[in-house]
């Protein structure tokens, strides 16, 4: 729990969420943050494999592929729905203007469909499971944002994990066994694997700007406020990708596709429908760590989805597991488990803290 100098119990608590959370017992906390892991963990494991699978069964669109991964955001108007006349009566804090929040929902959509446009592009080019290896390294990339736009203090565990993601990544790329589907050439697999690289690198960076956002501009964390976020900038990135697919042209690719999908028109419509809603689950479990922990802790949940992700690959679309392969993964769960140890100790110390401050006031009071 430590994106920040100050762990989350000891923010300010003026917040309506904090407030809420100081209320939380300790089990209640880790239970609301496991149901949000488990969001988070689900959708982005379905996703990347239905990805992989649109492609592997006739797809071809970068462009589709990269609009339904925010397409599906009319479904988070659900849980604002009725999460917001709850919240926005108890708090008196106030946003800032439309125009200061239009302009951070449309720099942050721009990045967003940039981003899964580069993502989309390393499916397109590696296997699930050397996709999710590589994207295990937006853990390392986060530290480094979180360490100059957030004030993320290293330790050496933290340091630790990033030398160790770093290598992790270093051996996907130096791996002549890996690779992609059928058809792909080296030179395209080494596309894939920059524009991987270079996604997760991106995304990490989001992470950290939400964080900041929230912290120095909206100054108003509650679950309504970071859903209003998720969906505005998946509007605009939204809005983006459909201007690139009638802009690039793919648009008029697309029945043939559906004609030539391997499992028919009905499951290329599924494939689609449903990855479209997995990216979106997996949305609401990435905002709700941010606001419950950290954009940090987001990212360790998230490299631990990625780090599981290789294993279904190989039980659904029979990756290849080779040794380096195999090393790279036990390294990825090194690194978070380095990180999730820290968070432990970041979170112990801040209920000691906590803990101390109460007895101290009670003391002053006799």
């Amino acid at each position: 729990m430590a994106d920040n100098q100050e762990p989350i119990l000891n923010k300010d608590v003026n917040t309506t969420a904090n407030s809420l959370l100081l209320k939380l017992k300790n089990w209640q906390w880790w239970l609301v943050v496991a149901i949000n892991i488990f969001f988070l963990v689900v959708g982005q494991s379905a996703a990347v494999l239905l990805g992989r699978l649109y492609y592997d069964k006739g797809g071809n669109s970068k462009w589709m592929a990269t609009l339904v991964q925010t397409v599906a955001f009319p479904i988070l108007y659900i849980p604002l729905f009725l999460l917001s006349s709850s919240q926005e009566s108890s708090t008196s804090a106030t946003l800032p203007s439309i125009r200061t929040l239009a302009l951070i929902y449309f720099f942050l959509g721009v990045l967003i469909a940039g981003d899964n446009m580069l993502y989309s592009t390393g499916l397109l080019y590696l296997s699930a499971s050397t996709y999710s290896l590589i994207c295990a390294s937006q853990l390392a990339f986060n530290a480094v944002f979180s360490y100059f736009i957030n004030s993320q203090k290293f330790t050496s565990l933290i340091l630790n994990s990033v030398v160790v993601l770093s290598f992790s990544a270093a051996l996907i790329a130096v791996n002549d066994d890996s690779d992609g589907p059928a058809g792909v050439s080296k030179w395209k697999y080494i596309i894939g694997f920059l524009c991987t690289l270079g996604a997760s690198a991106i995304y990490s960076l989001l992470l950290s700007l939400m964080q900041l956002f929230f912290q120095k501009i909206i100054k108003k964390e509650t679950f309504s406020v970071v859903l209003e976020m998720q969906i505005y900038t998946s509007l605009v990135a939204t809005c983006v990708s459909v201007i690139g697919l009638f802009g690039s042209g793919e648009w008029k690719t697309l029945h043939a596709e559906m004609e030539g999908f391997g499992y028919g028109r009905v499951s290329y419509i599924m494939t689609l429908f449903w990855t479209a809603v997995s990216w979106q689950v997996c949305s609401v479990g990435v905002v709700g760590l941010i606001l419950l922990v950290s954009s940090l802790f987001s990212n360790v949940i998230s490299t631990l989805a990625l780090a599981v992700s290789p294993i279904a690959a190989v039980l659904v679309f029979h990756d290849k597991m080779n040794g380096l392969k195999i090393i790279a993964l036990l390294m990825a769960f090194w690194g978070f488990g380095c990180y999730t140890y820290q968070n432990y100790l970041d979170d112990s110390q801040a209920r000691r803290a906590q803990h101390d401050a109460n007895e101290t006031h009670r003391d002053s009071l006799c």
